[in-house]
């Protein structure tokens, strides 16, 4: 056992050296060692995973492709997800173990991911969802930094983890967003969003550890593996096989609470998030004597850590109306510390939160971080109960009104036209596929929106009115402000579809709006006066689009808009050459990585550039498939053989349909 762990380490060590110099040598264009030097330490590697039988995650032995999906898969579990119940009391811990032996580890805080290993290899990840149902996310699992690929044990595993991102990797990622609204509120959330990607190069990007804490099953040839009925036992199995399992200690009823104290202090400089600790008897046919409540098993029990909590002065109630209407309080107080961090406002949820909460301005409330995480207001110290529910939306001035559903009464604005409402509208101008403004995030949008700064996509062209009111906002200061002009300023020259693509005008994405701006000479006066069986006529648009395009200019307010927008920006010149449209007609679909253009959209630009169109999906239509992984097992390529489309590689198609010699 003691040399397989050193087999292991040798090996994150060999993968480690080995990435370094192809990263070296491939993308910064300088040498770390020799090519001798390399291939040794190659071939070492690969005798180690023959040796013990598994491929570590980033392994240069083994390629996993890029791909992106349209959907992630539902599937229910075979053993339902309880969740864990849960105490702040360390006594009762003692109480709870009793005479036995336990296992005391961080209750980490992430996602909770079930992974299932046939024949040595990784089959299958599925997130916990609600605990019956999850998403596969198997293509993701696959690029997280630290799941093993191909373990040594041949039978069927199954165990359960948790997904999760460090503190050190979350604030490399957030310092590459200067705007404050737009960063991410926390490593779980940031976590969540990158497992359950659509395009698992996101996901890669994103440094997402896995850390193994439950065993459920693992079985060969019809028998159980024996493990001497401990789950410590399981843990060291798991470690074998190449696993990073949640770190744990061996607690008893006389140094349990010791133990606490221990993470207590580890916690604070633990680089994992973590939302408490988790005890769990190492008796496995104890525990699974006890059985379980209709919510939590009863052979482990998640300890809580006391909530931090601190008074301070409730200063104002900000009304935040979202696209649906509801119009939401958030409490905004006196700065406070809390768990490390300076916290100064609040959501209180509802109306009826808040009518419970006898809130009023100036009262004394105290404060914590629910899971210390979420800001939550804990209690009224004054009851003033004085806070004036507001009668007009502070968006649009249309009239308010209280609904209750299921007894809980929330507050929404009865006007359907409320700017508020089209927060979604301006969020997808703003996009990078679109106008590309950086700094205008949802909820920054939905603050200006809220002040009356902005009310058409014109006004987005003159913030600088406000100039004075936003440097003072919270989150801004004179820096982000000058960002945010830089990148308006920069956005008032635009390519026309890009331009187009922004409007938001239903069933028309960049694709369509390129191959409309093409076709009239990028003139969006000729687009506009266009009938709908024109556009109809057009290769690739037909009636739907041709219909949606020619309504959305018919509404005299959209009209009235976009020329008002017009006077705002200079369309970009867009030169076509006539007689190189060699791929006019054509329709291809480009998949995985590339090695010969800087991105997919790259290649994409080009073959628009020669009048081809780029599907996302395989159809009968499509010329090829462009994948450097032709063997790949992945669902274009399935799609592409049983429809004959050819599959080539980028090497290929430039010399076969661009006539590009490498």
């Amino acid at each position: 056992m003691e040399g397989n762990k050193e087999a292991v380490h040798r090996m994150k060590e060999l993968i480690e050296k080995l990435n370094e110099a192809s990263k070296a040598y491939y993308a910064q264009d300088r040498e770390i060692m020799s090519n001798r030097a390399y291939d040794a330490l190659y071939d070492e590697l690969v005798s180690l995973e023959e040796e013990t039988g598994m491929t570590l995650a980033g392994s240069p032995t083994v390629s996993v492709g890029y791909e992106a999906v349209d959907e992630l898969p539902k599937e229910a579990h075979e053993i339902p997800m309880l969740s864990l119940g849960k105490t702040k009391e360390r006594e009762e811990l003692v109480s709870w173990l009793g005479d036995k032996e336990g296992l005391l580890s961080w209750k980490l805080d992430g996602l909770t991911i079930v992974l299932t290993y046939r024949d040595g290899a990784l089959l299958k990840a599925v997130t916990r969802g609600n605990g019956t149902v999850g998403e596969v996310i198997t293509n993701n699992a696959k690029v997280f930094k630290n799941i093993p690929l191909k373990i040594k044990y041949q039978g069927e595993l199954i165990l359960r983890g948790e997904a999760v991102i460090t503190y050190e990797d979350f604030e490399k990622i957030n310092s590459r967003i200067e705007e404050i609204d737009a960063k991410y509120k926390n490593p779980r959330n940031l976590c969540s969003g990158s497992v359950r990607q659509l395009n698992n190069q996101i996901t890669a990007e994103r440094n997402v550890r896995f850390y193994a804490f439950s065993l459920v099953r693992a079985e060969e040839n019809g028998e159980a593996y024996d493990f001497q009925n401990s789950r410590e036992k399981q843990f060291l199995f798991l470690a074998q096989q190449g696993f990073d399992v949640v770190p744990y200690l061996r607690v008893n009823r006389e140094n349990i609470i010791v133990s606490v104290a221990d993470y207590e202090e580890r916690i604070k400089t633990y680089g994992v998030p973590s939302d408490g600790l988790v005890l769990i008897y190492d008796d496995i046919a104890y525990g699974r004597s006890l059985g379980s409540t209709s919510k939590f098993p009863r052979d482990s029990i998640a300890f809580k850590w006391a909530d931090e909590i601190r008074e301070t002065t409730l200063k104002e109630i900000e009304w935040s109306p979202s696209r649906t209407g509801l119009i939401n309080p958030v409490a905004i107080f006196e700065p406070v510390e809390l768990e490390g961090t300076t916290v100064s406002r609040a959501s209180v949820h509802n109306i009826s939160i808040l009518k419970g909460l006898k809130l009023g301005i100036g009262d004394r409330i105290t404060v914590y971080k629910a899971n210390m995480i979420i800001p939550q207001i804990d209690e009224n110290l004054t009851n003033s109960d004085s806070v004036e529910i507001p009668k007009h939306c502070p968006v649009c001035g249309g009239d308010t009104e209280l609904r209750a559903v299921n007894e809980v009464q929330s507050l929404y604005c009865t006007n359907p036209d409320c700017e508020a409402k089209k927060i979604k509208a301006f969020t997808h101008f703003v996009g990078r596929d679109a106008m590309s403004i950086d700094g205008l995030s949802e909820a920054t949008l939905e603050k200006f929106i809220a002040k009356g700064f902005i009310h058409q996509y014109s006004d987005i062209f003159h913030l600088e009115k406000h100039c004075d009111e936003i440097i003072t906002m919270e989150g801004f200061g004179e820096k982000s402000y000058n960002n945010l002009i830089e990148s308006i300023d920069a956005a008032r020259e635009v390519a026309l579809p890009n331009l187009i693509y922004s409007l938001g005008i239903s069933n028309i994405g960049l694709a369509n709006a390129k191959v409309i701006c093409r076709f009239y000479d990028y003139n969006p006066d000729d687009m506009r006066k266009a009938s709908a069986e024109d556009l109809s006529a057009i290769d690739g648009i037909g009636e739907v689009i041709g219909k949606a395009f020619v309504d959305y200019f018919a509404i005299e307010k959209n009209s009235a808009a976009f020329e008002n927008l017009l006077k705002e920006i200079t369309i970009q010149k867009e030169e076509i050459d006539k007689d190189n449209q060699t791929l006019a007609g054509k329709t291809f679909v480009v998949t995985g990585t590339l090695a010969h253009f800087g991105s997919r959209n790259e290649l994409k630009d080009l073959i628009e550039k020669k009048g081809g169109k780029v599907a996302g999906s395989v159809s009968a239509k499509t010329v090829c498939l462009i994948n450097n992984d032709i063997t790949s097992a992945s669902s274009k390529n399935k799609k592409a053989k049983e429809l004959n489309v050819p599959i080539v590689t980028e090497e290929q198609f430039m010399a076969d349909y661009l006539d590009m010699q490498l």
